[in-house]
């Protein structure tokens, strides 16, 4: 379990070094765009972000769009207000990320797993972002309210042009990824998924083209996750057997298995930083090690750590307590006024936690 901790804390140092964006309890948005070149970010799946800029936007329709943005702001209710304000909560990567981990948590999976996964849409997130923001640059399309001063917006108007709309490419993105993954529950995320984008029009924020260009930006990005994910290894089947030489581990059951030989995303591979050699079981260091284990006085303050460390947030569990970590960070740090931003700090905790389990079950 030490080695995930130890990988998560480094990306959490990393992240500590952000300028927190501050404001109020209802703080509007940023007078200036932060991260205007975002688009030209360096990308994990795809070649670069303009290689996959959305098409150009139908200047042609806005004042047509302008209207029917304006009839849906007239009609919100309680229920549209409820739903536009828990899509607004945080960047678009938050709440994904929260549905992705409680998803995780349901069916029972080791962090392995839930961390191969989380990558793996937020990866596509943070790809499909990069790619929107050089759209967004690309055309400068402006937001509904700069086109028609009397509409009221029911949230802030983001410091970024309108289109795509920043929302539903993390929809598309996220809910296709999460689709392949929990293919039982592909309707379920897709139903989110056009929640999320429609909530942006009906708040008044976005036009209805600006949320379909993003949902087809997210969901092209999504189908190379998916791809990548078909081929890392994970539904490799394990046909060997348990060692039973002495000094081994001979239990029954083995935990993932094959987990050390899983694709990478930063590792060359599952052995380039694998650990020396343990001690040998008949050796005096050995004897030595586990009398100091043996002696450790246990307390009630070292027992509650470790059972913390196992059962809160170890275990099945893991990536649930640094994800609500990270989410709270995002929200201190104000990673709302940067998209982009936000996207790459919800992936580089999950690829780093994905990358070292993977180099801890090789050396396993």
């Amino acid at each position: 379990m030490r080695i995930i901790n130890i990988a998560f804390g480094a990306v959490f140092l990393l992240l500590s070094g952000v300028m927190p964006i501050s404001g109020a309890d209802q703080p509007a948005a940023p007078a200036a765009a932060p991260d205007r070149d975002a688009g030209t970010w360096k990308t994990w799946l795809i070649s670069s972000g303009k290689d996959f800029r959305a098409p150009p936007p139908d200047r042609g329709s806005t004042e047509k769009e302008v209207v029917e943005v304006a009839k849906l702001a007239a009609a919100r209710d309680k229920a549209a207000l409820d739903r536009i304000a828990y899509w607004d909560t945080g960047a678009p990567s938050y709440r994904w990320s929260e549905l992705a981990t409680a998803e995780y948590l349901k069916n029972g999976l080791p962090w392995q797993l839930a961390s191969r996964g989380l990558a793996l849409m937020h990866v596509a997130i943070y790809d499909a972002m990069i790619a929107a923001w050089d759209s967004k640059y690309a055309y400068n399309r402006p937001r509904p309210n700069a086109v028609n001063s009397d509409l009221k917006t029911a949230i802030a108007t983001p410091p970024s042009p309108s289109y795509p709309a920043e929302h539903a490419v993390a929809a598309g993105a996220a809910s296709e990824v999460l689709a392949f993954l929990f293919p039982d529950r592909a309707q379920f995320f897709r139903d989110q998924s056009a929640e999320a984008a429609r909530s942006r029009v009906v708040a008044g924020v976005n036009y209805p083209s600006d949320v379909e260009a993003g949902l087809a930006l997210g969901k092209k990005v999504a189908a190379l996750a998916i791809e990548r994910g078909k081929s890392d290894g994970t539904d490799a089947k394990w046909t060997g057997s348990v060692p039973n030489e002495p000094g081994k581990w001979n239990g029954t059951n083995p935990i993932l298995p094959l987990a050390g030989t899983w694709k990478p995303w930063v590792l060359a591979s599952g052995s380039e930083f694998r650990s020396a050699p343990p001690l040998a079981y008949d050796s005096s260091e050995k004897k030595a090690e586990l009398d100091e284990i043996k002696n450790f006085k246990r307390t009630p303050v070292t027992n509650n750590a470790a059972s913390f460390w196992e059962h809160a947030v170890g275990g099945l569990r893991a990536h649930q307590y640094w994800n609500e970590q990270l989410s709270k960070k995002s929200l201190e740090y104000r990673l709302d006024a940067s998209p982009p931003r936000a996207a790459r700090a919800f992936a580089l905790p999950f690829v780093t936690a994905y990358d070292a389990g993977i180099a801890c079950w090789d050396a396993k």
